[in-house]
């Protein structure tokens, strides 16, 4: 048995059926891929749209293709016609792009809005307040292209596990004020979790995450 199937058999142990195995495969070649995907494996996360839309040409299209990185609105229209879930929508400007992109391509595009829990700058992200200026937004409930299915974030680089479960305590409150409050009508069905990733998950799943992102823990050391 191969060590990409077997980590993998390993985590969907561990993390289902509560949460989504996301298997962060970025600068990872095509025959990995593969390998992942013979095991079983059909979510696949990429942080760059250029690599992931190569990758989409080239490999069986019943693979989800989640965008986790940093979102460009310009590189938008490459993955447009695909993507399953964007999980880094950070700015209204992108969601506007999104919801335009989404249009032309006769598609809802599913996504998530990323919030900002780590205490890094670095990091890219709504705050509270700013999440639900942009809820209560006529502009944003008019969109029809785009449908939001819950939150993510990410916590602190850290080997502070006290930090990092107070950061997915705040992202999983926030998640539960916008459910609670109904700041989203029904048509969004905002259902998502997305917090964790290799060496945080068992901590985002205690705290109530709904879909994990691990890379290299299945695919090795990245160069």
């Amino acid at each position: 048995m191969s060590t990409i199937k077997e980590s993998l058999l390993r985590f969907r142990e561990s993390v289902q059926p509560q949460a989504t195995l996301v298997a962060v495969s970025k600068t990872k070649p095509i025959s990995d891929l593969e390998e992942a995907y013979a095991a079983g494996q059909r979510h696949f996360g990429e942080n760059k749209i250029q690599e992931m839309t190569e990758k989409w040409e080239h490999l069986p299209k019943d693979i989800h293709w989640h965008m986790i990185g940093h979102t460009q609105r310009n590189k938008v229209k490459y993955m447009a016609p695909y993507v399953h879930l964007i999980h880094s929508i950070d700015s209204p400007r992108l969601l506007k792009e999104i919801n335009k992109q989404a249009k032309k391509n006769d598609r809802v595009i599913d996504c998530l809005l990323q919030i900002h829990i780590a205490r890094e700058d670095s990091k890219f992200g709504f705050d509270e307040e700013e999440l639900i200026a942009l809820l209560n937004d006529q502009a944003f409930k008019d969109y029809k292209n785009v449908q939001i299915k819950g939150l993510m974030g990410m916590a602190t680089f850290t080997d502070n596990h006290d930090q990092v479960r107070e950061e997915f305590q705040s992202l999983a409150a926030t998640f539960e004020k916008i459910k609670n409050d109904e700041l989203l009508d029904s048509r969004h069905n905002f259902t998502e979790l997305s917090m964790g990733m290799t060496g945080d998950y068992e901590v985002a799943l205690e705290e109530g995450s709904t879909m994990v992102r691990i890379g290299s823990a299945i695919f090795g050391a990245r160069d």
